[in-house]
């Protein structure tokens, strides 16, 4: 059981679940991050703490979600195995900050520790990875760490032209920037990457998502766009009218396997078929269409990214290929990638506000907060 948020857990979920195919036999992978209990307590429902191993990831140890679901689980822990067995051995976890693990009841040889200046978003590599290894063996981690190496060095040495990062940067600058494009759809057919979309949702939107340069002076141009998506056949039930004929232009990323991971030909036959299809039909529309509510004017921007099969290799070589993609804009803009002062604000106002309702004692706010809290504390 992963415990952990934001880069501390979306990134090791979504590659437990895009190589579940690889996991070790009789080993279940869960992960805890929101806390909201309705989640934990399902997780929990169904865990025996004698067979449970639970993983702390939080880089500073002090994420106050993070920090709660711990020490509701370490509770539930205690109290389902009757203080007949040792926390120190069945929670691990990854940290910068050792003082405070082993303070929780962590032993120090349990502690798998990472650098400081990792961002949570960029850290699936790092010790964070540690659920993936779990899951899936030491062997595919480590061929998962080869695929991110192998983009890694055709980014640093592959000039601009051939540079498939670059290219698809600077594609991406062109839509926000030139094309007014507000927004870009991630689209994997293949239901193993469900989770890519919020993945790379956070890796831009968070890195990209500034409103001042390097020196502190505003913008003068849109930087982050913002990344959505959903996987084949069910987004195009769900949201694909409105990118065939809505008045909003979404560029889109499409994702797709040539080789499956099953035998049934004609599901992946099918699944292959409506991927070109839709890239087709979003860049031709429809010709000599004489009823207007049928008309699609075509001339929608997509990119198909086909990867041989979804090994271990080619899922790290894809997410560096999205990390890169992610940074060169950022230079670009000159901003800075790496920080996300943003998200600490409503994090602060949390702590005071949840002080405030358990203390049934209104502090000072605006009128619609003040108002709220008013009507929750009835």
């Amino acid at each position: 059981v992963n415990i952990g948020i934001g880069g501390s857990h979306l990134g090791p979920a979504m590659v437990c679940n895009a190589l579940r195919d690889y996991r070790v036999d009789n080993i279940k992978t869960h992960f805890v991050s929101n806390i909201d209990a309705s989640l934990l307590d399902n997780i929990l429902r169904d865990l025996r703490p004698e067979t449970s191993l639970f993983v702390i990831a939080s880089k500073s140890f002090t994420t106050a979600e993070t920090l709660l679901n711990a020490n509701t689980i370490r509770a539930w822990f205690e109290q389902k195995s009757g203080g007949k067995l040792n926390v120190a051995d069945h929670f691990l976890a990854v940290s910068s900050a050792i003082d405070k693990v082993t303070e929780f009841g962590v032993v120090e040889q349990n502690i798998f520790p990472m650098w400081d200046w990792v961002g949570g978003r960029y850290s699936l590599w790092s010790a964070i990875g540690l659920p993936i290894a779990l899951q899936c063996g030491y062997e595919k981690f480590a061929e998962l760490l080869n695929g991110a190496a192998a983009m890694d060095q055709h980014f640093l040495e592959t000039p601009t032209l051939s540079n498939l990062p670059a290219i698809l940067a600077l594609i991406g600058i062109w839509h926000s920037n030139f094309l007014g494009a507000t927004s870009r759809a991630v689209i994997p057919y293949d239901d193993r990457l469900s989770l890519l979309p919020a993945f790379l949702q956070q890796l831009e939107m968070e890195s990209n998502g500034k409103q001042v340069d390097s020196s502190g002076e505003a913008v003068e141009f849109d930087t982050s766009p913002v990344v959505w998506g959903g996987v084949g056949t069910d987004a195009q039930h769900a949201f694909f009218q409105q990118l065939h004929q809505g008045t909003i232009d979404v560029p889109i990323d499409f994702i797709l396997c040539r080789k499956p991971n099953h035998e049934h030909a004609a599901h992946h036959r099918a699944l292959m078929a409506n991927c070109l299809a839709q890239a087709e039909a979003l860049m031709n529309g429809t010709q000599n269409e004489t009823d207007p509510a049928r008309l699609m004017i075509g001339n929608h921007s997509s990119n198909m990214l086909i990867m041989d099969e979804l090994s271990p290799f080619n899922l790290g070589a894809l997410l560096a290929l999205y990390e890169h993609r992610t940074m060169f804009p950022g230079a670009w803009w000159d901003i800075n990638s790496f920080d996300q002062f943003g998200v600490e604000l409503g994090k602060k106002l949390a702590k005071n506000i949840e002080d405030e309702i358990e203390a049934k004692n209104i502090g000072s706010h605006d009128p619609s907060t003040t108002n709220l809290l008013k009507y929750l504390l009835q």
